[in-house]
């Protein structure tokens, strides 16, 4: 996911989309920014181009992002409902404006949950521990496929495929 590169494919509808929101919170744009550069950098550097496909690398990346987006708001906002709030406006617009399938999006949602929740519920020492217990979380991932009833799934990061 290169940030550019997907911001130049938007259309003018969804650039729209993108700007009001920004523009109903202008100091947050930075912080999500940094966020997301910050979250693309650690995948980049722990699995290569593999973090763009639908496996546990991206149930990883989705839930850092989330947990980044909220941490950066946070230090601005400071108040922890208000900055997940904000990384779900944010990654809900992302996953409205992207050409996902069902299953996709499905799971991208469920796992930007996933860091949400965990920025509410956990505070990590430093990076590294935040980053081993994500990695934790993606070994132990759901996958899930057409047939998966999403009222069953638990609290744990997805995945479609290996």
């Amino acid at each position: 996911m290169n940030l550019w590169g997907r911001i130049k494919k938007l259309s003018p509808h969804q650039l729209f989309k993108l700007g009001i929101l920004f523009l109903s919170r202008p100091l947050l744009i930075s912080p999500t920014l940094k966020a997301t550069k910050e979250t693309m950098k650690i995948c980049n550097e722990l699995y290569g181009s593999s973090h763009h496909r639908n496996n546990r690398a991206n149930a990883f990346r989705h839930a850092l992002w989330n947990y980044k987006i909220s941490e950066k708001a946070n230090e601005i906002l400071k108040n922890d409902q208000k900055s997940t709030k904000w990384a779900k406006k944010v990654t809900f617009l992302y996953e409205n404006v992207t050409k996902n399938d069902f299953l996709d999006q499905k799971m991208d949602i469920i796992n930007n949950e996933f860091g949400r929740n965990l920025f509410l519920t956990k505070k990590f020492k430093n990076r590294t521990e935040l980053i081993n217990f994500i990695q934790n979380s993606a070994k132990k991932a759901q996958k899930i496929d057409k047939n998966t009833s999403f009222d069953e799934i638990s609290e744990n990061l997805t995945y479609i495929s290996e």
